[in-house]
């Protein structure tokens, strides 16, 4: 099973985003967070393989959450979505140590990301890996 660590400060975002997810069998979401802060708070108690983080949120938004979260959890995995993905913001995830970048309504880039993640890979667009 991939455990997975959902962070979004929107209710109805997490609400399908966990659907989506766990139309996966081998997928479960094992926690949420409503922002960056709630998440560095709550991470450790759900132990999970893949953190899938929103970008935009108040108190710490997902670029500064996962910054601290790798500095205290340097092998942590972390798939930051946004309803705006840009270069510029792929460029500053991968610098952060963040593992991929997708649109998070876009279901099958969503999958294909956590995929990714989970085999080692990164998940950016090409430009961005440039």
């Amino acid at each position: 099973m991939v455990r997975i660590f959902l962070v979004d400060d929107s209710g109805t975002a997490r609400t399908a985003i966990r659907a989506a997810l766990q139309q996966r069998p081998e997928w479960v979401v094992v926690g949420e967070a409503w922002n960056g802060r709630h998440a560095l708070e709550t991470y450790h108690h759900h132990m999970p393989h893949i953190i899938v983080m929103d970008f935009i949120m108040p108190e710490l938004n997902g670029l500064e959450a996962s910054r601290h979260l790798i500095q205290r959890h340097p092998n942590v995995l972390i798939l930051l979505v946004t309803t705006a993905p840009s270069l510029q913001l792929e460029k500053e995830a991968r610098r952060v140590g963040i593992r991929g970048v997708c649109a998070k309504e876009e279901i099958r880039c969503l999958f294909n990301a956590v995929e990714a993640v989970m085999d080692g890979r990164t998940y950016f667009s090409e430009e961005a890996a440039a």
